[in-house]
């Protein structure tokens, strides 16, 4: 009997052990799974009925939570110029999820997150509930209306950081939507809102800054002439460029859209003029492997890391001559987000480092003790000092007596690339623009997806850019 009694006291025991070992696991590995994951409806109850920490832009917030009167729930989420900064805060719904800010900083936000941890203990023991981080952006602003202004409601998007820092200054993105209707306590009116958002043809739900990539066209031609000086050739080296050029094994020939000045040009009047066939050219003299590596070194093909979260733009593999000479004038299967072309533009204003971009500056709990901090992050070198100081006289040149001389502000040093790509067949072509102002350490690439759309502003992309210029120098 007592042989029997042991072997089910040491059963007993074993599962006893079993389930500590479980709940252990369970919360030490699965706990931060469970509480992040939508379909955990306890946990979506408590957190959207719970005070949310802020996100602001300077010292106005421009997300928070508010109170509510009747109904399911307390509190709502409420964004303040809603649309204006919709790309970057993102919207936070009972239905249909977080994105932007709101999901990145989620755990601060709602006070869940690890160093949060003893407060939360604090405020159980107390009877009071977990109030969350705030988060303080980058973004200044004046030049977040000024980008919004430019763009004008047509479609496009202007990103804009300081290039010493890599800290997000502007993030607009058109056509917009309004966060507080997908926020509403209202759920049917939630609904309603989310079904006319995704059957807008105009996407309004998609952020163009950074989540979306298009072919850069001929601000790409930064990439490789960049290419071309890191294996030793020179601003004032010459390259072919002929009024067409017929491409390999092609029917198909390259036209020029300007005067290149002959049938030789300098890299340096190549990219003033953008001249098509002389990129074409450099970029078949200089090999796929070559560009490609530059494109990289520079960001294509891996997505920036930190709060950002950005689409990835692609430089492809297993060229032919065509190809290639296609992609070295940004077209062919080359895209592009343009927050990766604005940190092209920053590359090389910064001396050939590569800033990681950041929205985030601080995050701060309820008694605005800073929980963590983010600065300067270096992440690669993709041209050598003396590259870039030359890039930088290139693109100089190009606002000067090139293609971008309406970027021109008097007192500020502007340098830049314009760019027109081929969109869809019939469609207007994008228009970009792609530069820096080192008076005020900032760099910025602006996008259009049809620059004659109808809207309040007019012009190409370089109007746009000098518009948020003189914003951020003002």
């Amino acid at each position: 009997m007592n042989k029997a009694l042991r072997r089910v006291s040491v059963f007993a025991a074993l599962m006893v052990l079993a389930l500590l070992v479980n709940v252990t696991v369970n919360y030490a590995w699965r706990s931060a799974g469970l509480l992040s994951d939508p379909g955990n409806r306890r946990v979506v109850d408590a957190q959207f009925d719970a005070p949310r920490g802020s996100i602001l832009v300077g010292t106005t917030a421009v997300a928070e939570t508010v109170p509510v009167e009747g109904g399911r729930f307390s509190v709502q989420r409420n964004y303040s110029d809603g649309p204006l900064y919709a790309p970057v805060t993102g919207h936070y719904s009972y239905i249909y999820g977080r994105t932007g800010l709101e999901q990145t900083y989620n755990d601060e936000l709602s006070g869940t997150g690890d160093s949060q941890l003893f407060r939360r203990i604090l405020g159980e023991l107390s009877g009071t509930p977990a109030q969350g981080a705030t988060i303080q952006t980058t973004l200044d602003p004046n030049a977040q209306q000024a980008a919004s202004n430019a763009l004008g409601g047509r479609t496009g998007a202007v990103i804009a950081m300081d290039y010493t820092t890599g800290a997000i200054l502007t993030w607009a993105s058109t056509p917009g939507y309004d966060p507080n209707e997908l926020s509403s306590t209202d759920l049917e009116s939630t609904q309603a809102a989310w079904d006319r958002l995704n059957s807008d043809e105009g996407r309004p739900l998609e952020d163009r800054a950074t989540q979306e990539i298009y072919p850069p066209g001929s601000t790409f031609k930064l990439i490789v002439a960049s290419a071309a000086l890191e294996d030793g050739m020179g601003a004032d080296s010459t390259v072919e460029s002929p009024t067409t050029l017929p491409l390999d094994n092609s029917t198909t020939t390259l036209p020029n859209s300007t005067n290149c000045g002959g049938d030789t040009t300098t890299i340096d009047h190549a990219l003033q003029v953008s001249c098509n066939t002389a990129f074409a050219n450099l970029g078949m003299s200089l090999g796929q492997d070559k560009v490609r590596a530059q494109a990289e070194k520079f960001g294509f093909n891996a997505s920036f890391g930190g709060d950002v979260n950005s689409a990835t733009s692609v430089f492809p593999s297993d060229l032919d001559n065509a190809q290639l000479a296609m992609s070295s004038i940004g077209q062919y299967d080359v895209s592009a987000t343009p927050l990766q072309m604005a940190s092209v533009a920053a590359t090389l204003a910064n001396g050939g480092q590569v800033m990681q971009p950041y929205a985030v500056s601080q995050v701060r709990d309820a008694n605005l003790n800073v929980i963590s901090e983010t600065g300067p992050t270096t992440v690669r070198r993709a041209v050598s000092e003396q590259t870039a100081s030359s890039m930088q006289q290139m693109m100089i040149h190009v606002v000067q007596s090139g293609t971008a001389t309406s970027t021109q502000i008097g007192g500020q040093t502007i340098g830049g690339k314009t760019g027109t790509a081929e969109n869809m067949p019939g469609a207007s072509a994008y228009s970009w623009f792609a530069g820096f102002d080192q008076e005020t350490h900032v760099a910025l690439a602006v996008f259009l997806a049809d620059p004659n759309q109808s809207g309040t502003a007019t012009g190409n992309a370089t109007v746009a850019a000098r518009t948020v210029f003189e914003a951020l120098a003002s």
